[in-house]
Formats: C-alpha cells, structure tokens, sequence
C-alpha cells in the first residue's frame, strides 16, 4: 500500500474528483462496491485505468460469498460461508475441500479481471444474535471457523491472493448493526478472548491482514475494538501473535462515529494500533480525511501492507478459462442451499 486510506469511487469509471482523491499521497487502496460493476470486461478495464492513474495502489473488493458478493454476472455464485459450516458436520474433508475451492475460484476470478484483495474471510462466529453476520459465518464452533477460514485462505494464496480475516474479536454475538449504530457485547472479556478471537490466533501465522469490529466490549474497554489499544495491542498482537496489518472497519459507519468527526476517528485508529483505514460513501468526509491526515510512512508498515500484494499475475479472464485447476475449483464449489439464500444488500 502507498499510503494508510482505502477509499471508494463513483461509478463504472474514474471520475475527475476520483483521479484527485487517488493522487493523494495518502491513498493506499481503493474499494469497489455493486455500483462499480456491470461486467468482468468493464471491470479489468475500470482497474487498469485505477492502477494507471496510481501505479502501485491496490484494489479491493469485500467479495466473500453469499449475501456479500459484489459482483455477479459473469462471476461464480459463490454460496454464503455457512454452507462449509453444514457440510464439515457431515463430511469434515469434502468441506475443506470445498472451502478450499472456493477460496482459488474468488481469488482468481477477481485477480483475472485486475482486482488485487478480497477481505474475506469473515471469522465471527455465528451466536445467532447479529443483524449483520449470520450466514457469513462458518459456524458457531471455533474449530470449524478456524479449520474451514485456513483451507480458504490457502485456496485464495494458491490463487495468488492475501486474505483478511475478521471482525476482530468478534461481530457475532452483539445484534445491532454497527452500520447505523454501536454494538455492545457484555460478556466476559475472557470467554471473548477464548471463544470468538481463537479463530485469529489459530491463524496468525496464515493472516495476512485482519478488519476491526466497531463492536465495544465494556467488560475489555467501553472503546469499540477500532480505537482500543487493548484489544489490538494487547490481545490481537499480544496474546495471538498476529504480525499482520490491520484494517480499521469503514469509518463512515455509525458504530464509529462515537470517536467524534472523521479525524479524531482516523487519529484514534490509528494510535490504537490499526495500520489502514478504511473510509467509504462518504465523498466529502473522503476529502477531509486526505486534506487533513497527519501520517508518517514506516518500515513497518512498509513490511506489513507488503503481504498484501499479489503473488501471481492473471492476464485476463482467457488465462482463467485455461487454467485446469480453475475449472476442477469451479466444480467442487457448490450450490447454495436454498435456505441460505440471501439476497439483501449490506447497506454500504
């Protein structure tokens, strides 16, 4: 990443105002949404000209199945994570062979058409209380969060894609939607550290990046995980030994609005220890954050947001066609079963 901002655009093609937000020294990354679509043709065009206007930034996209795939025609329907999470209680191996598939088929599908990063996978555990999460998660059991997050993750970097896990510690158990307000989850910090963030520490060694929840955990800190050194420092990088980078969750969300206006937001996540932030549909408060930021680049997030590039070059979407392990991939993905089936729009 050239610099700590992820940052959206407008439409099918850059924009001037676009092409000025890219420029800044601060924009490390840009994040696609539905609207950004109409077909992988239009889309390896709308990356090249992104990675012409600022070569060396990244792209991303949150494409990680089910409900939350940004782009679909043209593109696997790719079913929600819970699935795997059925299929390991009836055949542990055909589901992290699955898991495994579906983690190459999104990688490579979005590499081919010029997308850098997906931030998946999603590690909440599913209590069955969260408007937001659900199906997105592999299963309430953290074995099985952790065993089916690595065959994906391992699918994706064979691919050639970094991962990112999240939201850490955990989105799961708190039911409000941190995309309009904040969450609380009461429960005892120690069965949090060893339920819902055992998937990351399990993983540590394999994460390449992790996402904050705007979640607060009173029982921690009444900060939400993004500004709470804590939770980042103490547990995520402390006790399971990740040495990844660390996205902040979208700034513009309300669960983050607690931290005051979009710098002091920016400043507290980033003193907290989160490395990139994350900022969407918020074009004005896009402009303050790149007017207004203070921030010095480092060797270590120079080390840190180097994992995040990737390590395989796709021409196009031919190559992708040809690609033998592609298609065996293609197949071992599997329907989506009709229950899991959701078709409503994050609102973001």
């Amino acid at each position: 990443m050239l610099g700590p901002a992820v940052i959206d655009i407008e439409g099918t093609a850059l924009t001037a105002a676009d092409r000025r937000r890219i420029a800044s020294s601060l924009a490390g990354m840009v994040i696609l949404f539905t609207r950004n679509y109409e077909s992988p043709e239009q889309l390896r065009a709308l990356c090249d000209e992104i990675h012409g206007a600022r070569p060396g930034i990244l792209i991303s996209v949150d494409h990680e199945g089910g409900r939350v795939q940004r782009f679909r025609r043209g593109f696997t329907r790719l079913p929600a994570l819970a699935q795997y999470g059925r299929m390991y209680g009836r055949d542990r191996g055909e589901a992290l062979r699955a898991s495994w598939a579906h983690g190459y088929v999104l990688a490579a599908e979005l590499l081919a058409c010029g997308v850098d990063f997906s931030f998946a996978p999603d590690l909440d555990l599913d209590w069955g209380h969260s408007k937001v999460i659900g199906h997105r998660s592999f299963s309430r059991d953290p074995q099985a969060v952790a065993e089916l997050a690595l065959a994906m993750i391992s699918g994706m970097r064979e691919a050639g894609m970094a991962c990112c896990g999240k939201h850490f510690p955990g989105h799961g158990w708190a039911g409000a939607d941190s995309h309009k307000e904040l969450p609380e989850d009461e429960r005892d910090p120690q069965l949090i550290v060893r339920e819902d963030a055992s998937p990351y520490r399990v993983l540590a060694p394999a994460l390449a990046s992790v996402m904050t929840a705007h979640v607060a955990y009173p029982g921690m800190d009444p900060l939400p995980a993004t500004f709470s050194r804590r939770w980042l420092s103490e547990v995520l990088r402390g006790r399971c030994g990740f040495e990844g980078l660390v996205f902040s969750d979208d700034l513009a969300m309300g669960g983050a609005r607690v931290a005051g206006g979009i710098l002091e937001r920016a400043r507290a996540a980033l003193d907290a220890g989160c490395d990139a932030l994350i900022l969407c549909n918020a074009p004005q408060l896009s402009d303050e954050l790149l007017a207004g930021l203070d921030w010095k680049r480092s060797e270590l997030f120079e080390r840190r947001s180097a994992r995040l590039n990737p390590s395989r070059l796709w021409p196009g979407r031919s190559a992708l066609e040809r690609d033998p392990l592609y298609a065996q991939c293609r197949r071992l993905v599997p329907a989506t079963d009709s229950d899991l089936v959701d078709w409503v729009e994050e609102a973001r």
